[in-house]
């Protein structure tokens, strides 16, 4: 109602100056409406282009050379201030053009009239060619547009200066009162929406199953403890520090390995790491005068519980192939080398006969080894059993729940999972068998499902 009153007013004025008509008034008043309506698009679609654009293309436009890419550069270096600017800018051109059109309608209508024709009047305008149109234009062009109209905004930003230093500071304050951030955006890009991207781009062909899973297992390393990834305690291969250069080397041969690891009494006090190539040159030269614990190359005991990505950069940093990896009471639990950490990343790499993790017999079923690990069983087959601190393997699952060892042939089920037990040596479940049946998922129940026999 103030700006209509202000309208008004304006007409009043407008019409008392004896050297314009009616029709000059209104032709000028249409014109200004035209322009500020020109303006209001300008500011709107300012915003949409400037923060629709990520700061890496930016960058990579000033880099290119490419012309107003140092402006565009420089606007967005201060993102509230940019907002600001945008703000007012837009505001202003919005109040004038509200109280012109009162002004005008205010002229060949009553006062009420022209408050609501004004009113519906520009709302309808602004919002189609003001804001709508605008911003559509500046989200298919997002990159142009921001080069087309930095200078302009610049320049703007100039122009408007006293009042765009009395608004940002105002509204640093407010937020700063209300407990809110005045930081205007977020990192260029966040994990969730890389996901999203790597997703999309699958339905969309831009990459494969595989190149998506690889992605994925990049995300998800950073999460991953020691204890996920190493060789567990019962199937090191290691040799005494006692043993003879020949016998090491056997031991390597034997078992497909390239070093291994040397303990002093018993796995519980590993001393080191041997490679094969070491003691092959020390067997061929040294005439039997070398013993094993001379050529053994010290490693690291690290916590189960050790960060992966932590532990890989320490490995790096000293030039470590293999690491022990202890349990709470300080006692081997098993051991990482740099082969498993980059299948974390690229998947098994399988050698010579050793048997694949995943081996698909149908749709539903599926025979998995027991060793992996029950996140990666979730993954590959879309289920959800659960994971816990007490297993971390298919065969922990089945041990944690049956509460005893099991038998070859031996069914379980778990909310609509079938578990078989295919292969057992002494203590461990080598392979079990997996079915995911029709009645999987089940209906939702407040009750945890057992798995029963």
């Amino acid at each position: 109602m103030g700006l209509s009153l202000v309208g008004m007013s304006l007409a009043s004025g407008l019409l008392q100056l004896p050297a314009l008509s009616t029709t000059a008034i209104t032709g000028l008043g249409i014109v200004a409406i035209v322009l500020l309506i020109g303006l209001s698009a300008f500011f709107s679609s300012s915003e949409i282009a400037f923060f629709s654009l990520p700061q890496h293309r930016i960058e990579s436009m000033v880099e290119e050379g490419i012309p107003n890419a140092e402006t565009v550069k420089a606007l967005k270096d201060d993102p509230h201030r940019l907002l600001v600017t945008i703000l007012v800018g837009n505001n202003i051109v919005n109040i004038a053009m509200s109280s012109i059109a009162t002004a005008l309608f205010g002229i060949y209508l009553s006062q009420g009239q022209a408050v609501v024709a004004a009113t519906f009047g520009i709302t309808a305008v602004v919002l189609l060619f003001g804001e709508s149109a605008p911003k559509s234009y500046a989200v298919e062009n997002t990159e142009s547009w921001a080069l087309r109209i930095a200078g302009a905004l610049k320049l703007s930003e100039y122009v408007l200066f006293p009042l765009i230093i009395v608004f940002d500071k105002l509204t640093r304050i407010v937020n700063k009162a209300m407990g809110s951030s005045s930081a205007i955006e977020s990192p260029y890009v966040t994990r969730d929406e890389i996901k999203d991207i790597i997703e999309t781009g699958e339905r969309e062909g831009v990459i494969d199953e595989e190149e998506r899973e690889m992605l994925k297992r990049i995300f998800t390393f950073n999460s991953t403890i020691a204890k996920e990834v190493m060789t567990p305690r019962l199937d090191i291969t290691a040799v005494s520090e006692d043993a003879t250069i020949e016998e090491a080397i056997e031991a390597c041969i034997g078992h497909d390995h390239v070093r291994v690891p040397v303990y002093d009494g018993n796995l519980d006090n590993i001393i080191g790491v041997v490679n094969v190539r070491d003691l092959v040159r020390e067997h061929q030269y040294s005439e039997g005068t070398s013993e094993l614990r001379d050529i053994v190359q010290p490693t690291l005991h690290v916590p189960e519980s050790k960060n992966v990505d932590d532990l890989l950069a320490e490995m790096q940093e000293n030039r470590l192939q293999m690491v022990v990896v202890l349990d709470e009471f300080g006692t081997t639990e098993g051991i990482i080398t740099l082969e498993d950490m980059v299948e974390e990343i690229v998947g098994d790499i399988l050698e010579g006969d050793e048997q694949e993790p995943f081996t698909r017999l149908d749709d539903q079923t599926t025979v998995v080894r027991g060793e992996v690990n029950i996140h990666e069983v979730n993954e590959v087959l879309d289920i959800e059993l659960p994971e816990g601190q007490e297993f971390e393997t298919l065969a922990g699952f089945v041990f944690n729940r049956a509460g005893r060892l099991v038998e070859e042939g031996e069914t379980f089920e778990y909310d609509g999972v079938v578990i078989e037990i295919e292969e057992v040596d002494s203590t461990r479940i080598l392979k079990a068998r997996l079915t995911v049946t029709d009645e999987y998922p089940k209906t939702e129940s407040d009750d945890e499902p057992e798995l029963t026999e």
